[in-house]
């Protein structure tokens, strides 16, 4: 009741008009920032943090939370669109969104990708003003033996969301984006590994050039490379972009599942959104009736994706609230944000400022609001996109991947990054190898590098607090099941017992 009661007092606190013409630019922003390759979310926040010092403490703080949650959006629109993600938290969404597309089906994922954004986004507001100051609790038992097994469980999980029936490649391409992550100074000791004499190669590769690469590159030599490949047109007969209900409701049991996942993932310091759309969707694709359909076009896939990523932004103000533990990149930039502005995140906050939970809720609330309207109302803006011809359109998905993967740092280097990981990743694509696991490799290899340095100097070299610990072993084990029950004996025995059970059911 008291949580309640806090809700709707901070709603009426927040609902006037300058408060809602707020909402609706600086989340459209984040939109047209999200959608464009390279400008990810983090940089959307750190850019309009310094516009937002003339403002108040809760106009300033809820432009940049519209931002947030509009540019983790705003990725799903070129995913589905190109398939090339406007940002890391989109790149599963390219899995089933970029093939709805190519079946003329554009309209409608977007539409899809809209419900599951918004969902999602509420069942991590939920969870936000319910259960923030337990969760944040028990994400600090989370160390560096836990972090090192969840990375791992990543490139594991990773040979399970290829849609090209062989794991196998799913988990060569995980571990070359992890050998890929390798590059550059180690994060403990600024050693500096396999830069192969490269000066530029010191500071590791970036992730955003090599995705950009990967998925936009690739896709124009792929599609450069198809003399008879045409961009996919919209089809009539699939003008719909309102979601049925009958499809949501399907789907129930994935969406709140994939809303709880992205929200715990939030909730650990440091994961990011991009893996709260992997587990979403690997948890999804693992208990699906129609798991086939994954990677072809699914609509249960891409409603995982989306609902995933989108909880992990009220997931992340958990820790970011409660502890002053970023949940994620942007979240890092937020807790700056409000430190500017006066709000001291941290376990006194609940004393000092008890009423801000609540606010930052209502800013949630208001900025999912916008991007379901907002989203909707879009969609057959830029359904448009289809219909530019292929001379046109390649020459500017060139252009935005080249100014994606200068615009972060700023260096020819990253253009040349982009460039070099767009021919791998072509190459890879003609041999049937999956782009996501290799983009997931990368994301995870930094994570698994420091956690494990850092675990065996916090144990002086001793290996067994991997696998003692209690949330460490619950990770061994289950990893270990994941392999097993990928191996093709275990398969044939497990084919074996059910046949062996159906008919031993059919005789009796």
């Amino acid at each position: 009741m008291e949580a309640l009661n806090g809700f709707l007092s901070a709603l009426l606190e927040l609902s006037t008009p300058i408060i809602l013409f707020h909402v609706i630019w600086a989340t459209l922003l984040g939109i047209i920032v999200g959608s464009l390759p390279g400008l990810t979310a983090t940089m959307g926040v750190a850019l309009l943090t310094s516009l937002t010092y003339s403002l108040d403490r809760d106009t300033a703080i809820l432009v940049l939370i519209c931002m947030y949650v509009g540019a983790i959006f705003g990725g799903s629109r070129s995913a589905i669109l190109l398939n090339i993600p406007g940002t890391p938290a989109s790149a599963a969404t390219a899995l089933d969104g970029y093939p709805l597309a190519q079946q003329g089906r554009a309209a409608y994922a977007m539409g899809l990708a809209t419900a599951g954004s918004s969902i999602g986004t509420i069942v991590g507001i939920i969870l936000l003003v319910l259960v923030a100051p337990p969760l944040a609790e028990a994400a600090l038992r989370f160390g560096s033996f836990e972090f090192f097994w969840l990375a791992v469980f990543g490139v594991v999980i990773s040979g399970q969301l290829t849609s090209l029936g062989s794991t196998l490649k799913g988990y060569i391409a995980g571990i070359l984006g992890l050998m890929v992550a390798m590059i550059g100074s180690d994060g403990i000791h600024a050693v500096v590994r396999f830069n192969f004499g490269v000066t530029a190669m010191n500071g590791g590769i970036g992730l955003i050039p090599a995705m950009v690469g990967a998925f936009g590159f690739a896709e124009i030599l792929t599609t450069m490379s198809n003399r008879s490949g045409v961009i996919s047109k919209p089809d009539p007969k699939h003008k719909r972009v309102i979601p049925r209900m009958v499809d949501l409701w399907k789907y129930r049991v994935t969406i709140l599942r994939s809303g709880i996942i992205g929200t715990v993932v939030g909730i650990i310091p440091g994961v990011g959104e991009d893996i709260g759309a992997w587990a979403s969707y690997s948890a999804a694709r693992r208990t699906s009736k129609e798991r086939s359909q994954f990677g072809k076009g699914s609509y249960e896939g891409l409603i995982a994706a989306e609902t995933g990523n989108s909880a992990v932004v009220p997931g992340s103000m958990i820790p970011a609230i409660t502890l002053a533990v970023p949940g994620s990149a942007a979240s890092a930039v937020l807790i700056a944000a409000l430190f500017i502005h006066g709000v001291r995140p941290g376990p006194m906050i609940m004393i000092e400022q008890p009423d801000f939970l609540y606010l930052m809720a209502v800013m949630l609330l208001f900025a999912t609001i916008a991007i379901t309207i907002l989203g909707l109302s879009m969609t057959r803006l830029f359904v448009k996109v289809l219909q530019v011809p292929q001379e046109f359109l390649m020459p500017i998905v060139f252009t935005l991947s080249v100014i994606g993967a200068y615009a972060l740092t700023q260096r020819i280097f990253d253009i040349w990054v982009m460039v070099v990981f767009g021919i791998v990743g072509f190459v890879l694509r003609k041999m049937d190898y999956p782009m996501a696991p290799l983009v997931l490799g990368i994301i995870l290899g930094d994570l698994l590098d420091k956690s494990l340095r850092r675990g065996l100097i916090l144990s002086d070299g001793d290996i067994s607090p991997f696998f003692l610990r209690p949330i460490s072993a619950m990770f061994v084990l289950i990893i270990a099941v994941t392999i097993l029950a990928n191996l093709p004996v275990a398969k044939r025995l497990v084919s074996r017992i059910l046949n062996g059970g159906s008919k031993s059911n059919k005789s009796g």
